[in-house]
């Protein structure tokens, strides 16, 4: 790991980071022994040497995923709304005072990722292909090809580069056997259009599509979704005064940060939002962002499940 040792440390002290892809002169690439194995991700293959115990991520899924598999990353990004890390992982059992602050989802903070001396990277070609190449330099990094709906592909990724193949398997089958039986409380799931809604700001709503997380895990568990809905899509946008299109047998709503809260005070107050069958009939709920927008993992697709079930309860009482 000498090379990143020297990268990590160029980077700290302030060099350009252009330079910091630059091989070392004269150092030849470790040689692949029975220790080291190969992983191929969305922008190449990475030698990665033993276990990782220093590992740093750089999206949510990214975090969910490694959390899952037992290992509580040393540095972390956070999103553009907050300093904290999502709160659903203390539900989950981790300490977040334990997980350094390596800046943001759209700008990651080499020098701080460098400090910490990682070996290894974890993030997606989504949001840092830009960055592949410096992050490359300073430990072996592996990316996923893309984010939302392929969270069970991407755990099974995290798994290879981290040494865990069957925990993610297991991980996997459990959350398989799971989704069953939540989607059973409900009847017939297939039977029921499920509406997913987010908001962010005044100016748009987002419906959820099943081309996303949680779009995903709706399908795992058997429910149907409402026309505008069914779309590869991870979401569709509509204005405030589209609002009816976001009914639903069930509907589901969250917020993202301060601005989400403010529009959906606004919107839910409204009389096209309170004109939706589902919300005359009592079957609209509050959900919590945290646990159904940014675990996109294992974790999370376990707190949304807990929460169907919840709901199920409810509905049946």
């Amino acid at each position: 790991m000498g090379r990143y040792r020297r990268a990590a440390a160029a980077v700290t002290a302030g060099l350009v980071l252009a330079g910091c892809g630059a091989e070392d002169g004269g150092t030849a690439e470790p040689q692949a022994t029975a220790e080291t194995r190969t992983v191929e991700h969305a922008l190449g293959t990475t030698e990665i040497e033993g276990t990782p115990e220093r590992v740093v991520v750089l999206d949510t899924g990214e975090l969910d995923a490694v959390l899952a598999l037992g290992v509580t990353p040393v540095g972390s990004v956070r999103t553009d709304v907050s300093d904290a890390l999502p709160a659903y992982i203390e539900d989950a059992g981790t300490d977040p005072t334990r997980i350094a602050n390596v800046g943001t989802i759209a700008e990651p903070d080499l020098e701080a990722i460098a400090a910490l001396e990682p070996d290894l990277i974890l993030s997606n070609a989504v949001r840092h292909t830009d960055v592949y190449e410096q992050l490359s330099a300073l430990a072996p990094t592996v990316f996923a090809e893309a984010v939302g709906e392929t969270w069970q592909e991407n755990l099974r990724l995290a798994g290879e580069a981290l040494g865990r193949t069957e925990e993610a398997e297991e991980l996997l089958a459990a959350h398989e056997e799971r989704a069953a039986e939540v989607g059973a409380l409900f009847g017939d799931p297939a039977a029921t259009e499920v509406s997913i809604v987010r908001f962010l700001d005044g100016s748009a709503v987002r419906l959820y599509g099943e081309g996303s997380f949680i779009g995903a895990v709706l399908a795992d568990v058997g429910f149907a979704r409402p026309a505008v809905q069914r779309t590869a899509e991870t979401f569709v946008e509509v204005g405030p005064e589209e609002i009816g299109q976001a009914d639903g047998d069930l509907v589901f709503s969250a917020a993202y940060g301060q601005d989400g809260q403010t529009a959906a005070a606004q919107i839910t107050g409204g009389g096209l939002w309170q004109g939706l069958s589902a919300v005359e009939q009592g079957r609209a709920f509050e959900v919590d962002d945290d646990r159904w927008f940014l675990a996109i993992g294992p974790l999370g697709a376990s707190l949304v499940l807990d929460d169907l079930e919840q709901f199920a309860g409810r509905l049946q009482s």
